[in-house]
């Protein structure tokens, strides 16, 4: 056996230790799919709601068995404890406010895979932020990645991926139509569901209404096909139930908020080159998600019934894993790693 045999094999046999960091619905989706790897090892969970201080990561993330796992919320003891390859960072949205949960993953020897929407790619948003990280990065020999189905893939990988067989863009535009009926609880609140028009504008202006991401989504598109914007534009609208509709957490009245639309436009010398348009709420009717590009070929890609936005996240990071481990130091995106797709081995109940 060569020694590179040797050495793929010996790799092939170690797993992947694993932290848990954040134990809400998307934090507990990745657990529990990333559980099921049999190169994946969970060696700690962190929460700061004490009240799953104590209890069974295995049991809280919905599997049928206990893992040994109980969730702290002391992070840096346990991550001092474990010393990871890994953390599965899903908390927050804000790239500012994750900050230091980011540096006490790197400050453990941890790569990260995070779900914070501004982290996808932050390098137009908040440049000084992501020069800092990259370099916090890279003196630990870490590597940091955020991601999810949007940002991560529908808005912004996705449709760069199919302007690959384009000779000529001169537009792109990106609709993500979804049904916000069986997601989980805290979405169905960050779209207003169940505001009255009142609330809705008042969260809006205070910024617990919003889709986070588009910003990054638009810039990620435009570097990745070397468009310069010279600006961007951003509305947020309600969308307003007509009829009664119910979920496992809001039952909407006619005229209550069902949901948000929220459309972002990129323009370059005058021109609308990008345009994202986000729509979400309870009991849409018919959703989808869709890529329209205006160039040559001119193409239309659209994904009957959409894509379930919960399932997907846990899908992509989990499935991200390995090219985290095999990339570089640093604070990489989507736009960096090669082709993700689904890596599964063993048998997964």
């Amino acid at each position: 056996m060569s020694g590179n045999d040797a050495n793929n094999l010996q790799q092939s046999m170690t797993k992947i230790r694993a932290v848990q960091y954040g134990c809400g619905p998307i934090g507990c989706s990745v657990a529990k799919l990333a559980a099921q790897q049999p190169d994946i090892e969970f060696v700690g969970a962190i929460d700061t709601d004490t009240h799953l201080s104590g209890k069974d990561l295995g049991k809280t993330s919905g599997l049928k068995k206990k893992l040994n796992i109980p969730i702290s919320s002391n992070a840096k003891d346990i991550l001092c404890q474990t010393k990871p390859d890994l953390v599965f960072l899903s908390t927050v949205s804000s790239a500012r406010l994750i900050r230091p949960q980011v540096e006490h993953c790197l400050n453990a020897g941890a790569n990260v895979i995070s779900t914070c929407e501004e982290l996808c790619y932050p390098y137009d948003t908040m440049p000084s932020l992501a020069s800092e990280l990259d370099s916090m990065a890279k003196m630990h020999n870490c590597t940091l990645l955020a991601t999810g189905v949007n940002p991560g893939f529908l808005m912004d990988i996705w449709p760069l991926v199919m302007t690959g067989v384009c000779q000529q863009i001169d537009q792109v535009k990106v609709v993500r139509f979804q049904d916000a009926s069986p997601r989980r609880k805290p979405f169905q609140q960050k779209i207003g569901v169940g505001c009255t028009l009142k609330e809705f504008k008042q969260r809006v202006s205070s910024g617990s209404i919003r889709h986070v991401g588009l910003a990054e989504s638009m810039a990620m598109i435009a570097d990745g096909i070397g468009w310069k914007l010279e600006h961007i534009t951003e509305s947020i609208e309600p969308v307003i139930a007509t009829t009664q509709v119910s979920t496992d957490y809001f039952t909407v009245e006619p005229g209550q908020v069902a949901g948000v639309r929220q459309v972002t436009k990129g323009c370059m010398a005058g021109k609308k080159v990008i345009t994202l348009e986000f729509e979400a709420a309870v009991g849409a009717n018919q959703p989808y998600d869709a890529v329209y590009i205006h160039g040559i070929p001119d193409m239309e890609v659209v994904i009957k019934g959409g894509i379930h936005g919960d399932i997907a996240t846990a899908a992509i990071i989990v499935n991200s894993i390995h090219r985290v481990m095999d990339a570089p130091a640093g604070l990489i995106t989507m736009k960096d790693l090669p082709l993700i797709s689904a890596h599964r081995t063993g048998n997964h109940g």
